[in-house]
């Protein structure tokens, strides 16, 4: 079948230079205490981003769903996958969402084991917005690691982390709604929003086959309220997601989207075809070798038709 293809788009991805946190690193001394506390957000330092890999993935998002769809499948970033990537559990804490109180001095000076004076004196403001340099944070954490003051180098290089790793929009530059974040204990939400954010806002201007059995028995969130969506609040603006055909992929929701078994039901697999149709996807076609259609005839009617409403929803 000819697909016929659109050119493929470049995309500039933001690599912030994580050298000296690395070096940072170095002053945690036990590894499984720092781990109990802040979980998997030391490997965020250690993850190596592949750059034409995510200018590949790019190519396939599809903004009006917010999936990345391919000639035979969707996949579609979830936050319980962040949560399990970064070891944290999705809080029931209210995350960042820019109505927050403006941020006292002594209140970031309490967080980070300073003193007021010195956070009045090295609050600056760049791209218009407040916050403190990489540049003073990183001195400060060092003179509190070389003399054993570990709580306080923790504190700092935490946030260092968030700031410069996590949302990194400035250059060496850790803003207040970054300090706001890592102020709230709840940061995956906001995470999980710039990230589509990026991706949306790249290709404005799923289902998938893959499956995780760690994620067994987890409830996901893909709801608010009676709204078959998921608002998101980023750093920079609002977007939602809707993880209903999500349910597939961890096995939920059998009656309606099927088991989790790497089979696609006909209805849906004609469906994502013709989106991919829609869309004229960059790359070429290749049918992959184990893919394995099941025969309409051996799902009921009702199952179908209940697939296809679903979908109906989404759009």
């Amino acid at each position: 079948m000819d697909y016929g293809r659109r050119n493929t788009k470049k995309y500039s991805f933001r690599y912030p230079d994580l050298k000296e946190l690395r070096k940072l690193s170095s002053f945690v001394l036990d590894l499984l205490d720092f781990k109990q506390r802040h979980r998997k957000l030391l490997s965020v330092l250690s993850t190596e981003v592949v750059e034409g890999l995510l200018n590949v993935l790019v190519q396939f998002y599809d903004p009006f769903y917010q999936f990345f769809t391919f000639y035979y499948y969707q996949l579609l970033p979830m936050l319980e996958e962040y949560a399990h990537l970064l070891g944290i559990p999705v809080s029931n804490e209210v995350p960042f969402n820019g109505l927050e109180e403006i941020l006292r001095s002594q209140i970031i000076a309490k967080a980070l084991h300073l003193k007021k004076s010195e956070i009045n004196a090295n609050m600056t403001k760049k791209e218009g917005i407040l916050g403190l340099t990489s540049e003073f944070l990183i001195s400060r954490a060092t003179a509190f690691a070389q003399v054993g003051s570990m709580d306080a180098f923790e504190a700092i290089f935490v946030l260092l982390i968030y700031g410069l790793a996590l949302f990194p929009n400035i250059d060496s530059f850790v803003h207040v709604n970054t300090i706001r974040i890592f102020l709230s204990g709840n940061h995956l939400p906001t995470l999980f929003g710039d990230t589509y954010f990026s991706l949306h806002l790249r290709n404005s201007k799923g289902d998938g086959t893959v499956y995780d059995s760690t994620l067994d028995g987890l409830e996901i969130i893909d709801s608010c309220g009676e709204f078959s969506d998921v608002p998101l609040i980023g750093t920079q603006e609002g977007i939602s997601y809707n993880p209903a055909l999500a349910h597939r992929r961890l096995g939920k929701g059998r009656v309606e989207l099927g088991p989790c078994n790497c089979v696609a039901f006909e209805a849906y697999t004609t469906w994502v075809k013709n989106r991919a149709l829609e869309l004229k996807i960059s790359y070429a076609c290749e049918i992959p070798m184990s893919m394995v259609v099941v025969d309409p005839s051996t799902l009921p009617n009702q199952d179908i038709e209940e697939l296809e409403d679903a979908l109906a929803k989404m759009t």
